[in-house]
């Protein structure tokens, strides 16, 4: 490997001996696998507009039982076969899906079975994007120590922002002259490369985690395993409540900038090219602050700060929000949001599940990720359906989000202390 590549490394990442070789190919695993699917991300959220936004609500309800039924196959999937073997068997299996949308939706260019389609595609890529990430998390957190996870997880997420950054820019350059439908080609095979980058990871961990316990092996137990094991532990009942306040506050904000761009632009196009668009501005936020700030703010400040942030934020923005609700504050509220989360909230959840056993790393983490997140996304998505079927505009409805991200904060800051008490214990 180039001197100068190293050296520039090691610049903004605290790296140890036998470290640099795992920590590029995770980084390089991130950036395909995100690259993957922030070329589907701006194609998901046209497809939300051409079902109509007044049926969001349907759609995170569809989603939500797509997540349920999709839980004991992955929970089956990691009980029954090697860990070295499950980011393989899921990013193949999502590959094909992918393949099989575009044959789909070039089938059924227009009419009424295109909305369903448009519907279905939706729903399988929130489900896909959660799954893909939450395996992700789940192997660093099974190659990485607590301590490791600290100094180079957000290096590592900065591969995936740098993903998201060439994922939107080529859906906003060839969505209009290649046409949106033929991008699902390219977000497969940087899928599959990230199955390579993760396989590669997996083998060189082994020079510097000698104690782990044996990645050829399966985890065993039964398929619903992470749930019940969530219900049973204090700790993880904390990380779910947060997940479930941080989807209360995303599915609102996620439903305004529906609402709101769905009018403001009439072509399918525009519409996809203005969300990479979005998508591109968190991007350039986000990864200067993983490079630079990430590592320096979990080893010093702890993760209590970086999980309290994203609600202080949060908070900040539905006042700005109650002010002015209109396109140019949800794209400001939007981007500054999802930076932080990436940023700071990401990495410190991935941190969290370092001090826990194999089985909660995988099963537990998956049903929190999955079931956990978009169970919030469908309530929360018919809350916001039932406030503005009883008048509320957005102004009411931002004022109501106030005190939810104020006690998103408060539980922030006990997670954090819970895992600084395990840490201690440990």
């Amino acid at each position: 490997m180039p001197d100068k590549v190293v050296q520039l490394v090691k610049r903004v990442a605290d790296i140890r001996d036998g470290e640099l070789r795992a920590l590029l190919l995770g980084f390089g695993y991130f950036f395909c696998l995100l690259c993957s699917y922030y070329i589907l991300r701006p194609l998901r959220d046209e497809m939300a507009v051409q079902v109509g936004y007044q049926h969001l609500q349907l759609l995170f309800t569809g989603t939500f039982f797509a997540m349920l039924a999709a839980l004991p196959l992955f929970g089956w999937l990691v009980a029954r076969f090697p860990r070295r073997k499950i980011v393989p068997i899921a990013n193949l299996f999502f590959a094909v899906n992918i393949f099989g949308f575009w044959l789909l939706l070039l089938a059924n260019p227009d009419g009424e079975s295109r909305k369903y389609i448009a519907g279905a595609f939706f729903i399988w890529v929130s489900v896909y994007n959660l799954f893909v990430v939450s395996v992700f998390w789940s192997l660093l957190a099974d190659l990485f120590r607590e301590e490791q996870g600290k100094r180079l997880f957000g290096f590592i997420a900065a591969g995936g922002t740098a993903g998201a950054l060439l994922g939107p820019t080529i859906t906003a350059t060839l969505a209009k002259p290649l046409g949106p439908l033929h991008l699902l080609f390219i977000s497969m095979a940087f899928l599959i490369l990230a199955t390579v980058f993760a396989n590669a990871m997996s083998k060189a961990s082994s020079g510097f985690n000698t104690d782990r316990t044996d990645n050829d092996a399966a985890i065993g137990g039964n398929p619903f395993a992470g749930a019940v094991e969530t219900f049973r532990s204090p700790f993880l009942l904390m990380i779910a409540a947060y997940i479930l306040l941080l989807t209360a506050t995303n599915t609102v904000l996620y439903f305004q900038q529906t609402e709101i761009i769905s009018k403001a632009f009439t072509s399918s196009a525009e519409r996809t090219q203005f969300f990479a668009i979005i998508d591109l501005i968190v991007s350039l936020i986000t990864i200067g602050i993983q490079i630079f700030g990430t590592s320096r703010i979990l080893t010093k400040l702890g993760l209590g700060f970086a999980l309290v942030a994203l609600p202080v934020i949060t908070l900040f923005g539905f006042a700005a929000l109650m002010v002015s609700p209109v396109l140019g504050v949800v794209v400001a509220v939007q981007a500054i949001r999802r930076a932080s989360d990436f940023a700071l909230a990401n990495p410190a959840r991935g941190v969290l599940f370092t001090t826990v056993n194999a089985e909660t790393k995988y099963k537990a983490r998956n049903f929190i990720d999955t079931v956990v997140f978009r169970g919030g996304d469908a309530a929360f998505g018919w809350a916001y359906h039932g406030l503005k079927g009883v008048g509320l505009d957005l102004t009411m409805i931002a004022a109501i989000c106030l005190p939810i991200s104020a006690v998103w904060a408060l539980a922030g800051r006990h997670l954090g202390a819970a895992h600084a008490k395990r840490t201690e214990e440990s």
